[in-house]
């Protein structure tokens, strides 16, 4: 295994890693606040996961890059793209766009559902191409 496959392997793992405590921890917690405290809690997620998100997307972003740039095309490689790709197109328009109105509308059950749905996407594009990764 060269480094290239190294970084993509730790950063897809560790995106996957991340992803998961999204879907099992922050999302479930922060789903559960009361109507009273939402706002508050809602603005203080916001601020936090981007300190985790830029960095994570970042890494994950380089290392594709990186093994692409270094290996060329493989199937396997094409599948942790078009994962990733699922990943972000989810995160930037449909998550991101859903949290801006659940912190104008707050957490109604429609928007609830929505954002778990998103959520169920991104862990599984994130999932499909750690396990990718593991075949480039």
């Amino acid at each position: 295994m060269n480094s290239a496959q190294q970084a993509l392997l730790l950063s897809l793992g560790a995106h996957l890693g991340f992803q998961a405590v999204v879907t099992v921890v922050v999302y479930p917690t922060l789903l559960e606040v009361s109507p009273a405290d939402w706002q508050r809690r809602h603005t203080a997620h916001s601020k936090r996961i981007a300190f985790v998100v830029v960095p994570m997307y970042v890494a994950v972003i380089s290392a594709l890059t990186w093994s692409l740039s270094s290996m060329g095309w493989s199937p396997a490689l094409v599948v942790a793209i078009c994962a990733t790709l699922l990943v972000l197109l989810t995160t930037g328009l449909v998550a991101a766009p859903l949290h801006k109105t659940l912190a104008r509308d707050g957490p109604t059950a429609q928007l609830k559902r929505r954002l778990r749905r998103a959520d169920a996407i991104r862990f599984s594009g994130a999932a499909l191409a750690c396990v990718a990764a593991t075949f480039v």
